[in-house]
């Protein structure tokens, strides 16, 4: 279409050339919508790390499974220290679109920016491996703290979030708390209806982010949802290693729990309004009669 092929772009031309039969027409049309602009090319975009994972073993990749090097952590304290092994299939998550990282940042990632002719050493040793990573490569996504992470460190950060979000997180309190301020108990069945409906929703949500089968660390489970919508998933997996799914379901639980709480605070509350023999419409007729008696 008339467009100079930028980094990213050449390093996808030249897997096209080692293809054979009709794969580089497919490629190359993934190359251009790389570098294409517009909604319609940012959603195809998403879907590149699927043919990146598929032309890898046409493109004499090592086995994704080996490790490549072990980093230390960067969340641990010193007393406890955890290394985490990179593996060679995630080194070509980072080197694909979204992140595509270029050598001073995968350098960052993998604690080689400080070492002595660290970028040339470690293109040197993907080139052995069979990853290409250009010099002068621009990056395609925003740095952020995630990108510092790898995925091993990330899965047990989101880890170590769901649990605390399971057993600390004040749900009780702050069910009680907004209970109090929604005490009328002319409101509150709907209010109940309220909670019900929420509830329902939000297991909705939480049942599709548990069936989200983005690629990570050495698993390749099959697929249950549309590609479309995995496709969304997998970039959002991508780009947090691993963390922003269990994270959000770490979430939701959270939230799940304040939502039970909350139902069990309203039935508590219909029992004492029952209990003392009259409702809303009970205690009215009783101050006319008061007043009739007046």
């Amino acid at each position: 279409r008339g467009m100079a092929p930028g980094p990213v772009q050449t390093a996808m031309l030249r897997t096209v050339l080692s293809l054979p039969g009709d794969q580089p027409k497919t490629l190359s049309l993934i190359t251009v919508e790389l570098g294409g602009v517009g909604k319609q090319a940012r959603a195809e975009s998403r879907l590149l790390p699927f043919f990146f994972s598929l032309f890898s073993l046409a493109n004499g990749v090592t086995n994704p499974n080996e490790v490549f090097c072990s980093v230390p952590g960067r969340l641990s304290l010193l007393s406890s220290t955890s290394k985490y092994k990179v593996t060679v299939g995630e080194v070509q998550r980072r080197l694909s679109p979204p992140e595509c990282l270029n050598a001073s940042l995968l350098g960052g990632v993998l604690r080689r920016a400080k070492s002595k002719n660290g970028g040339r050493c470690l293109r040197e040793r993907l080139e052995k491996i069979g990853l290409n990573l250009p010099a002068g490569r621009r990056k395609a996504a925003n740095v952020t703290l995630l990108t510092s992470l790898v995925e091993g460190e990330a899965v047990h950060l989101a880890r170590d979030f769901g649990y605390v979000c399971e057993t600390e997180f004040p749900a009780k309190a702050a069910a009680e708390y907004l209970c109090r301020q929604h005490s009328d108990p002319t409101e509150l069945h709907t209010r109940k209806n309220m909670l019900l409906a929420t509830k329902q929703i939000c297991k909705e949500f939480a049942d599709l982010i548990a069936q989200d089968r983005s690629p990570l660390g050495n698993s390749r489970p099959s697929l249950i949802l549309e590609p479309g919508v995995q496709s969304c998933l997998t970039h959002f997996s991508l780009i947090t290693h691993g963390f922003g799914g269990p994270a959000i379901c770490a979430a939701l639980t959270a939230f799940q729990n304040y939502l039970v709480e909350s139902l069990k605070g309203l039935d508590k509350m219909f029992m004492n309004s029952t209990g003392n023999g009259h409702t809303a419409g009970d205690s009215k007729a009783s101050e006319k009669e008061v007043k009739h008696r007046k």
